[in-house]
């Protein structure tokens, strides 16, 4: 079954549901189209390098209204100031909501540069595994020192996480640590779903569990089938195992503002042809 039947049947169930109940209020409160949506540029990581300003404008081509940076070769900007990198990117139309970024490397001069073109968040990629859940609460101390940088600067600081955080240790999952010895109000969270679902955790849960601290997500798609140990298991959105109409739809309920496609493998494409693919799914999505 395609999948515009498929989204044709679900929405047309509820309407019917809607129906049924006397109104069609809660139908249209249930489901509304994302008007915006970002790309992280680590999807592009091979393309990027080459030819930084031709590829951020095949971006803005696909329809992403938003950009998530990474700290790459040529800098979070990318051999452009950060100024430069702001005029370039409302001349095409996106804005630079967020970045990953080296948190142990001159972080203030990046809270400072970020603040300065309106940027909304610096985050943390990745911390690895940690042998103790002390040491992640030392990790949640510093997420705190980095959170009061940050909100000096008109921004705030973000975790990403990866499936370590998932992973019970010592009959804790990190994630809790992470999250109960943080200050909800200058550390938020990135949820990447797919690093959420690999291990088996239910993204839905935790987003209930912890409303209003996942503000932003990865919107990353997980092969159908694959193992629990298969890691590198991304695929176009639509074509794997998350419902994202389901988790995207209670995201929102729970907080989430910012929304970003990231894709890490490219089987039988290439990552700007999986960029566009993913924008089209996007475009389609009800949530």
């Amino acid at each position: 079954m395609s999948y515009n039947r498929r989204q044709f049947l679900k929405t047309g169930g509820v309407f019917a549901s809607a129906l049924a109940m006397g109104s069609t209020t809660d139908l249209f409160a249930a489901y509304k189209p994302l008007k915006q949506f970002g790309l992280q540029l680590y999807t592009l990581r091979d393309e990027l390098p080459k030819d930084p300003q031709g590829v951020l404008k095949q971006v803005a081509s696909f329809g992403y209204k938003q950009i998530e940076g990474y700290e790459g070769s040529k800098g979070i900007y990318w051999g452009m100031s950060n100024k430069e990198f702001k005029k370039f990117a409302d001349d095409l139309g996106i804005t630079m909501i967020s970045t990953h970024c080296d948190i142990n490397t001159n972080f203030e001069r990046k809270a400072a540069e970020a603040g300065e073109i309106g940027m909304k968040y610096l985050i943390s990629p990745y911390i690895g595994p940690q042998k103790t859940l002390d040491d992640y609460k030392k990790f949640a101390d510093k997420f705190n020192s980095l959170g009061d940088i940050c909100k000096k600067n008109g921004l705030r600081f973000a975790y990403h996480n990866h499936g370590y955080t998932f992973t019970a240790q010592d009959g804790v999952m990190p994630q809790d640590t992470l999250m109960q010895h943080t200050n909800p109000d200058t550390v938020d969270f990135e949820m990447d779903i797919y690093w959420v679902a690999t291990p088996g955790e239910d993204p839905i849960a935790w987003l209930k569990k912890y409303p209003k601290r996942f503000r932003l997500c990865h919107v990353k798609d997980r092969q159908k089938g694959a193992n629990p140990t298969q890691h590198d298991a991304s695929v176009d959105l639509g074509t794997g195992s998350l419902d994202f109409t389901k988790i995207l739809k209670e995201a929102r309920k729970q907080g989430m503002e910012y929304y970003i496609v990231e894709q890490e493998r490219y089987e039988g494409t290439t990552p700007l042809k999986a960029a566009a693919t993913d924008a089209v799914y996007m475009k389609k999505l009800s949530i």
